[in-house]
């Protein structure tokens, strides 16, 4: 009960306060909208903003997954050897700090419109933190277990999948858990760049037509599919690694 009703009063509170600002400091709903003119945006079209909150779950999910296996797969690769890591990982901190709005554009240019530049614009900004955090965690085995399984003729890739992956899993999810927030980012992002559907493009379309109701009522569904995508990554780790927080302080 507590993890439920501790995190609804602060959403009801922070509600309050948003709505008696409005209407206190008498704050036009052209500028900030009150939370009953955002309901009511909501009303008037809920069949289309729950239509483009669905292409941007399928754009971030899709580029999510990607980047999760791809970034587990090559945090594997960069801690097999120090050579291999001295050599790739200073490229990736060079892409990484390519800002990717600069991007966007360019990807609209070299795949065309539709979704294809959306996932991957969410891979190149959710790639990162979850190759750190995995290459931390892989590299994070206590030397003591390393060498008995060493003592035991393990194979390499046995040693990988039965020692240090379980190992790692926590620290890998700390990467998910900061990658899934980035990658809803990357697709508004990549959608605000290229307005042909999704919430990004709600925001843009109803900022050019002065309809702010309607920009804070997908902003409003931005967040709640945030918040969702991080517990549902945060209850798979829940069921996966239940023993994690038993030996974590």
């Amino acid at each position: 009960m507590p993890r439920v009703v501790a995190p609804l009063t602060a959403a009801v509170v922070a509600v309050a306060l948003w709505w008696g600002a409005t209407a206190t400091l008498r704050i036009r709903p052209f500028f900030v909208p009150a939370p009953p003119d955002i309901v009511a945006a909501f009303r008037r079209q809920p069949g289309y903003l729950l239509r483009e909150l669905g292409r941007t779950f399928a754009e971030t999910a899709a580029g999510f997954a990607l980047a999760a296996v791809a970034g587990v797969l090559l945090a594997v690769v960069l801690t097999t050897s120090r050579t291999v890591e001295r050599a790739i990982l200073p490229l990736l901190i060079a892409v990484n700090a390519v800002p990717k709005v600069a991007v966007a554009p360019l990807l609209v240019v070299w795949l065309g419109f539709g979704a294809q530049p959306k996932i991957v614009l969410v891979v190149l900004i959710s790639f990162f933190p979850i190759v750190l955090a995995s290459a931390a965690g892989l590299t994070s085995t206590p030397v003591e277990l390393t060498e008995y399984v060493k003592s035991l003729d393990a194979p390499r890739w046995q040693a990988y999948l039965r020692l240090r992956l379980p190992w790692a899993l926590p620290q890998i999810f700390v990467g998910l858990k900061v990658a899934v927030s980035l990658a809803v980012i990357g697709a508004v992002v990549a959608e605000i760049s290229n307005p042909d559907g999704g919430l990004g493009a709600v925001v843009v379309l109803s900022s050019t037509s002065a309809d702010t109701p309607l920009a804070f009522a997908a902003i409003m569904l931005l967040a709640a599919l945030s918040v969702t995508l991080f517990y549902t990554v945060a209850a798979i780790e829940r069921v996966l690694i239940p023993w994690a927080r038993e030996i974590s302080g």
